[in-house]
């Protein structure tokens, strides 16, 4: 029965994380007020669609598409020849299916061997400022060495890749230009399902496409940023659209019919890699939160409610629960509190294991998408207000929310560590190992983040760094010694799964 019970359930970690915008990034991004220019954190009035005709639905659409086309670009993913992370389609292909017949690994290979001059991906982005601020998806930016930004009038850039967020597949990149055309942001809390909403991408080599369609539901979680294992604490609440999108759209705008930002397109759900009639994109208010701690601290800045959860939305879930426990428990009755940790905002607060969260800050909370996205909109330090059910009786307390280290405080770069600077763990290996392979020293990377500067130069799991700097590497350690306080150009010597050697460098974070 335990063996069942460990198939049937799941547990995610509610430290589920977060980050309300502060009034200082409000300020931060206020427009000009000698150009007119809005920034991108502009509120952008919102529109009814009660009572339209299909003759002011085309009109509105129109006049949609003519705002949303020049602010969404083509984005172009350069990577070096032993750079191994997946394209913009192999991510289309990972989550939903391969249409090439089961041949994913074979096209992963043969655009290793992509020329330099050549990206090995394509997706789309979204202009939400005047100076040159673009907001797509991290999975369309990652392993880049070099990333061009292609305007709808055929003007290319290379951008900088400001920062990106793996837990919720947002990048935010910059390109040195003024009086750009861009998207305000709407609030994504105020859409309603049926709405109409336009896709703006990229698809298929297909520049500047316009879809169509309605909101087919909100708050999805369809756990594929989870599922790499590349985000460790995924939040998932996606718009579910069936305005045609497929690869290529990828980091596009999904637009209600005024042209505001709602979402940004991430994928399908697809039997062949192709649009079948389910997207999802990120809500906006989660994507704009991502982008202003990007701008303001370098680094998203996440708030752990600190409880292990059961989601209480699947009857099979719940009946085993019951079953294993001897419980009564409700199917969507909310999520049902497994662990409160040590030192975790919620214990604090006075919630305990058998708790059944109903509400976070008076919304209504019945499966953990709706959780993480009501707590994946706060930072640590932000307090919210809890509602559970505790043998049959209502109750509130308001919890702080913590970081990962049971801080309440906001972080920048300077206060990471060497690990989350470059983006990769490592482990010693031994000497039977180093033997085998001829080696001296080394240490087996893990944990690569994509998008890090380790995935930038090439390194993946279980690639062998054996020098940093000129220095040997043997273990976890080593590296952070060698690069604690350092500043300037990092060169790395390591080994790939085939014992071909490389050197690379990059800039230490």
């Amino acid at each position: 029965m335990k063996s069942t019970l460990k198939k049937l359930l799941p547990f995610a970690v509610v430290g589920v994380m977060s980050g309300a915008t502060t009034v200082g990034a409000l300020q931060y991004f206020n427009h000009e007020s000698n150009s007119g220019d809005q920034s991108y954190f502009t509120k952008a009035s919102n529109v009814s669609f009660a009572g339209m005709n299909s003759a002011a639905v085309g009109d509105d659409f129109v006049k949609a598409a003519k705002t949303t086309v020049p602010a969404v670009v083509t984005i172009k993913n350069y990577q070096s020849r032993t750079a191994s992370r997946a394209s913009e389609q192999d991510m289309f292909d990972f989550f939903f299916g391969d249409p090439f017949g089961g041949k994913g690994q074979q096209r992963q290979r043969e655009q290793q061997q992509t020329p330099d001059n050549m990206p090995s991906g394509m997706g789309s982005g979204v202009i939400i400022s005047p100076d040159g601020y673009i907001i797509s998806n991290n999975h369309v930016v990652a392993g880049a060495n070099k990333l061009e930004v292609v305007l709808s009038n055929k003007k290319s850039y290379i951008a900088t890749l400001i920062g990106t967020d793996p837990n919720t597949d947002i990048s935010l990149l910059k390109i040195e230009e003024k009086g750009l055309p861009y998207l305000n942001f709407a609030n994504s809390d105020n859409i309603e399902v049926g709405q109409w909403v336009l896709a703006v991408g990229n698809p298929l080599g297909l520049n500047s496409t316009v879809t169509a369609g309605i909101v087919s539901a909100k708050g999805r979680g369809i756990g594929i940023l989870g599922s790499q294992g590349k985000a460790a604490n995924p939040i998932e609440s996606f718009i579910q659209t069936d305005a045609a999108i497929n690869p290529g759209n990828s980091g596009g705008a999904l637009v209600n019919t005024n042209g505001d930002l709602i979402g940004i397109n991430s994928a399908i759900q697809s039997t062949t890699g192709y649009y079948q009639g389910y997207g999802f994109a990120v809500p906006a208010n989660l994507a704009r939160k991502i982008v202003e701690d990007i701008k303001n601290f370098g680094i998203v800045q996440r708030g752990f409610l600190g409880v292990t959860s059961l989601d209480l939305s699947d009857d099979q879930l719940v009946a085993a629960y019951n079953k294993q426990y001897k419980t009564n428990i409700k199917v969507g009755s909310g999520i049902y509190v497994r662990e409160a940790v040590d030192e975790g905002g919620a214990k604090e607060a006075g919630i305990k294991v058998g708790d059944i969260i109903t509400k976070i800050d008076g919304i209504t909370i019945t499966d953990f998408a709706d959780l993480s996205m009501a707590v994946g909109s706060k930072r640590p330090g932000d307090k919210v207000v809890v509602t559970y059910s505790r043998n049959g009786k209502d109750a509130t307390t308001t919890v702080t929310l913590r970081d990962q280290k049971g801080g309440t405080a906001t972080r920048t770069k300077a206060d990471l560590s060497v690990t989350e600077k470059i983006g990769a763990e490592f482990q010693s290996i031994d000497d039977k190992t180093k033997a085998y392979y001829g080696l001296n020293s080394g240490a087996v990377a893990k944990n690569v983040i994509e998008g890090s500067e380790m995935a930038k130069a090439g390194i993946v799991d279980g690639y062998i760094i054996t020098e940093i700097n000129g220095k040997p590497v043997n273990s976890q350690k080593d590296v952070e010694n060698l690069l604690n306080k350092f500043s300037g150009t990092v060169q790395i010597k390591y080994m790939d799964d085939y014992g071909r050697g490389y050197q690379r460098g990059f800039k230490m974070p």
